[in-house]
C-alpha cells in the first residue's frame, strides 16, 4: 500500500488570488508597459499637437522604465 505524497489539486483547494494578485503579474504589466511605449512613439510621430509631441519622450521613457522593472516581477 502506497501513500500518494502529492494528492491531486482540486479547484476548491487551490489558493485564491484576488484582483490584485491577478493583475500584478508579468504578463498584464508587460502588456501595459508596451502599450505606453507605443503611445509615446505615436505621440512622437503625430504632426498635429505640439503638447503631445512635447510629452512623447517622457511617455516613452516611462514605459521603458516600467517594462524594465516589470521584467523582474514574478511570472
Amino acid at each position: 500500500m502506497s501513500v500518494d505524497a502529492n494528492p491531486p489539486i482540486s479547484p476548491s483547494t487551490m489558493p485564491r488570488r484576488g484582483l490584485t494578485g491577478r493583475l500584478l503579474r508579468r504578463g498584464p504589466l508587460e502588456a501595459i508597459a508596451t502599450a505606453i511605449i507605443a503611445a509615446g512613439v505615436v505621440m512622437l510621430m503625430q504632426p498635429f499637437f505640439l503638447t503631445l509631441y512635447s510629452w512623447s519622450f517622457a511617455t516613452t521613457l516611462f514605459g521603458t522604465v516600467m517594462f524594465t522593472i516589470v521584467s523582474k516581477v514574478r511570472e
